[in-house]
């Protein structure tokens, strides 16, 4: 059988074919999953995408009437899946629920020493044989605070990295996590934790509950001199409110892998035609704010992670078993 990926970067593409080597035949595609691609998959029984793909109603019903039957996101977020229209249709949804969280937690890390130390206004300054120091001054981390937004593995990873700094430690989630505590985190509420902290970091799923969880409220609450990252998703910031607070010239740095309309933007090349999201072009001309690309998770020992599980998530649909990473199952057959 030969498997269908879409999104494939340049450099998964020889992680994907050696690991299927031996089981399956795959083709790798580097176009996103969209309405418009959706009918290349027809005759394909199983896909895997990206997380930046498109699987919506409309997307899902082509899938379906082409001869999919089995979904195979590689990524551990699924809010760009219709659960709801896949378990109507009868298709079998998996997805990655566990790759190294030091990928991301280390990269929510670097975002945070380049917006603090000032890297990229440096490397530019030197590049241009620029060697002032005005403008450059950062803090120590050491003996201040910071909030940790979501305590699951990625943000226990990144709490183990702020206890290595020295920092005090605040946590908020729906529950604790031991491993947190016994590192010294306290937990608090989130307005606690907005008002108390010098650095926050964003590591919680996006949810209806948790959807622009940092907005104009919370950004008024935060110091002024405060750093935020977000290595999550999104959507977890109203962009618009947070672009306003720069403006009045707020925030020590602020840090963006994801971007809550990212989607046709991330992962293309934009250089020549440019954008037309203004907000997304505003947010750039601020010189305490570095945006990354949704590149977090892109490390080898990520991308083999996620790969070996996507691959076990297809055995396990073709020998009938349900999984921990099953999403929606297949529909049950029906008999006379």
């Amino acid at each position: 059988m030969e498997i269908l990926s879409f999104g494939v970067q340049a450099d998964e593409k020889p992680l994907i074919e050696k690991a299927f080597e031996g089981h399956h035949d795959v083709r790798c595609l580097d176009v996103f999953l969209t309405e418009d691609t959706a009918p290349i998959a027809a005759g394909y029984e199983i896909i895997t995408v990206s997380v930046n793909a498109n699987l919506s109603s409309r997307v899902l019903q082509t899938l379906a009437a082409g001869g999919t039957q089995m979904i195979a996101t590689r990524s551990t977020g699924f809010n760009h899946i219709d659960l709801a229209v896949a378990e109507r249709l009868g298709l079998t949804v998996a997805r990655v629920s566990y790759y190294s969280p030091y990928s991301v937690a280390e990269f929510a890390w670097t975002l945070a020493m380049a917006v603090n130390r000032r890297i990229v206004r440096a490397s530019n300054r030197t590049r241009d044989f620029d060697f002032r120091l005005e403008g450059l001054m950062g803090r120590d981390m050491r003996g201040r605070t910071v909030g940790v937004l979501g305590t699951g593995k990625i943000g226990e990873a990144f709490t183990r990295i702020a206890h290595g700094f020295g920092m005090n430690l605040l946590g908020w989630d729906v529950a604790q996590n031991p491993a947190c505590v016994e590192l010294g985190m306290k937990y608090v509420d989130k307005e606690q934790l907005f008002a108390e902290s010098d650095l926050v970091s964003l590591h919680v799923p996006l949810l209806p509950a948790t959807q622009h969880i940092i907005n104009a409220e919370v950004l008024a609450a935060m110091k002024d001199d405060a750093i935020l990252v977000n290595s999550s998703r999104g959507g977890l910031i109203d962009t618009e409110a947070l672009v306003a607070e720069l403006r009045k010239g707020r925030f020590t740095g602020v840090g963006l892998d994801v971007y809550e309309a990212e989607a046709g933007l991330f992962f293309f090349d934009k250089s020549i035609q440019g954008v037309e999201d203004d907000v997304l072009a505003r947010l750039l001309t601020f010189p305490n704010v570095v945006v990354t690309s949704h590149q977090a998770y892109y490390t080898l020992d990520a991308l083999n992670q996620i790969i070996e599980t996507t691959l076990q998530n297809v055995l396990d649909y073709q020998a009938g078993r349900r999984g921990e990473n099953v999403l929606v199952p297949a529909a049950p057959e029906t008999g006379a």
